[in-house]
């Protein structure tokens, strides 16, 4: 399958193939690469989403909410799915952040 050009944005959940001003990672990547990094943004919404309800019940800490720990571990995979696809500055700039994980 042929790669294109990407540019992606995390905290707008959009991927797109012209640059937009939210725009801070390029990729190159098959369709079906896209299809999965929407799913991990679909995903990240939705527990995003559950995660505000959750934010109203005062004695429930944050540490104990598991639509966080998904929203945290989509995020993460997120990251790391970008960073495979990415160009040196992707990398650079997500390896600068120091959010992935080490084998």
């Amino acid at each position: 399958m042929e790669k294109r050009t990407y540019y992606v944005s995390l905290t707008q959940g959009e991927i797109a193939r012209v640059r937009t001003e939210e725009s801070m990672f390029v990729i190159r990547a098959t369709d079906e690469e896209i299809h999965y990094l929407r799913t991990l943004f679909q995903h990240m919404y939705d527990d995003d989403r559950s995660s505000y309800w959750r934010a109203h019940i005062p004695f429930l800490e944050y540490h104990y909410d598991e639509e966080n720990d998904r929203y945290d571990e989509a995020l993460g995979r997120a990251y790391a799915h970008i960073y495979q696809l990415g160009n040196e500055e992707t990398k650079k700039h997500i390896e600068g952040m120091n959010i992935l994980q080490r084998e």
